[in-house]
């Protein structure tokens, strides 16, 4: 979805010393396929190499990165002096982008690191946007500087906590945070057990919850303050979430490039996923991030990912989740705003028309208002 929806590169972990040890990740095999997949599209793959590996894995790590290089991974994401020395070794065609877990927030670190090789920095996500600016004036040109401008926050300075481990044995640094900053506490007086008080006044008690990132009408100004790539977060997201969000800020983007301002429905389409409250983060001084509850909220849900479809929008899908005949739903198609129209005629795989998509993935048969590539998504709005 990420390649479809417009993704310049797309990063990603294999079974190793990544810091998303609760997803499936990349088999061996499974690496080669997906940096095939993205260079036919002209895109790149970086590989998260960037926990802090413990002795007993090091005997390991030559094998992984020698693996990198030779299923053509464009770069490899690290937050340790050994990894970045390891990888000059032993897969030295492959660049080095420094992770945010290093905490890079000054040209002096971002010169050293440029110095040992790497060729991006991915800034600490506490940066704000005035330091950047004076960041991208004392370091080499020829060094690339990346931020995030989307997702998920953590309370922690770059990720780097503890909390998690104290709490359930779950290390962060090594990619199993249980996220107890999202938890609901309550306080508890030492001589009156089993009584549970509120810790503020206005009931908020979630007093580590940070908001989400979203960056998208600011895009401008941090490319004039010299960002070079746009990295949106998608820690366990969905298929869904990856292709709106990567559309959004694909033509957002483009359009900032091109010296327009931000559409409105661009910044619309973010809404349009499952999140957290959004913020600016810290690029504007104290983002005021937390908030007093964990739900999150979305305007949309998909129904449906189109298989096929012919040039008159003729098409083969598969329900993702239950619609009715009649309801006015969405098309999204990579590049283009959203389409509204009503789903008229719905019909099974025997043709048999349908008052409604009860049955998961169920495959269904409607006449869409265009031609829609695959990994199209209907979605229906709240």
């Amino acid at each position: 979805m990420a390649l479809h929806y417009g993704a310049d590169a797309v990063y990603l972990a294999g079974r190793e010393f990544g810091m998303r040890a609760a997803s499936g990740n990349f088999a061996p095999d499974e690496l080669e396929k997906a940096v095939n997949t993205a260079h036919a599209k002209n895109a790149k793959v970086y590989v998260t190499c960037n926990t802090l590996p413990r002795e007993n894995e090091l005997e390991r790590l030559p094998a992984f990165l020698a693996l990198l290089q030779e299923v053509g991974a464009d770069a490899v994401i690290a937050a340790d002096f050994g990894v970045i020395e390891a990888v000059k070794k032993y897969a030295p065609d492959v660049a080095i982008h420094v992770s945010t877990q290093f905490g890079v927030c000054n040209s002096a670190t971002a010169n050293a690191l440029h110095r040992l090789g790497a060729d991006t920095v991915v800034l600490a996500r506490e940066v704000p946007l005035a330091d950047i600016r004076e960041i991208r004036k004392h370091t080499d040109p020829d060094l690339r500087l990346e931020a995030f401008v989307h997702g998920a926050m953590c309370v922690s300075f770059s990720g780097r906590c503890l909390l998690s481990n104290y709490l359930t044995g779950r290390d962060a640094n090594r990619g199993q945070c249980a996220q107890p900053c999202r938890w609901k506490y309550r306080l508890v007086e030492e001589t009156r057990p089993g009584q549970y008080m509120e810790i503020s006044e206005d009931g908020g008690t979630h007093i580590m919850n940070s908001n989400d990132m979203c960056m998208i009408e600011h895009l401008g100004e941090l490319i004039d303050a010299g960002i070079c790539s746009f990295k949106i977060e998608g820690r366990m997201k969905s298929a869904y979430y990856c292709a709106v969000t990567t559309n959004a800020y694909r033509q957002a983007l483009d359009e900032v490039i091109a010296g327009k301002s931000v559409s409105k429905l661009w910044v619309d389409e973010v809404n349009k996923v499952s999140h957290r409250p959004y913020s600016t983060g810290f690029y504007y001084g104290d983002p005021g991030q937390c908030y007093a509850e964990s739900s999150y909220t979305t305007n949309a849900d998909v129904v449906a990912v189109v298989e096929e479809c012919d040039g008159l929008g003729n098409a083969v899908l598969t329900q993702r989740n239950k619609f009715y005949r009649g309801d006015t739903v969405e098309l999204l198609v990579p590049g283009k705003p959203p389409t509204e129209f009503a789903a008229e005629h719905i019909f099974g795989a025997d043709g048999e028309e349908l008052e409604d998509t009860r049955r998961a993935m169920m495959e269904l048969h409607m006449t869409l208002p265009c031609y829609a590539p695959k990994n199209s998504i209907v979605r229906k709005c709240r």
